[in-house]
């Protein structure tokens, strides 16, 4: 088995890479489609941790959390492209930094 061989501290810094430029991409990018992307990378950094010590425990419990994860995901993007082509009717591009007002 692949997972086992391989330490949990691989797991773990590939997990903060993933975050660290999730975490770059959201702090640096005006786009939101680019937001909402490095937002996914922060999930899926979280998902990797989940699923990495749910294996080293044997228990099932992070997996079951990392699906959760998943559907959250599902519903934020679709939420995310819903804003993303409101923006986009309204403002005709999708830089997050020109919506400043709630009305139009």
């Amino acid at each position: 088995m692949v997972l086992g061989t391989v330490p949990a501290e691989y797991y773990l810094v590939l997990s903060a890479a993933v975050f660290c430029t999730g975490l770059f991409g959201v702090l640096t990018r005006r786009n939101a489609l680019m937001f909402l992307m490095s937002v996914e990378l922060m999930l899926n950094a979280a998902n990797i941790n989940l699923v990495a010590f749910a294996f080293y425990w044997e228990n099932i419990t992070g997996q079951v959390f990392a699906l959760f994860t998943m559907a959250l995901a599902a519903a934020e993007v679709a939420i995310g492209i819903g804003i993303i082509l409101v923006l986009h009717r309204n403002f005709d591009n999708v830089d997050v930094t020109e919506a400043t007002t709630l009305r139009w």
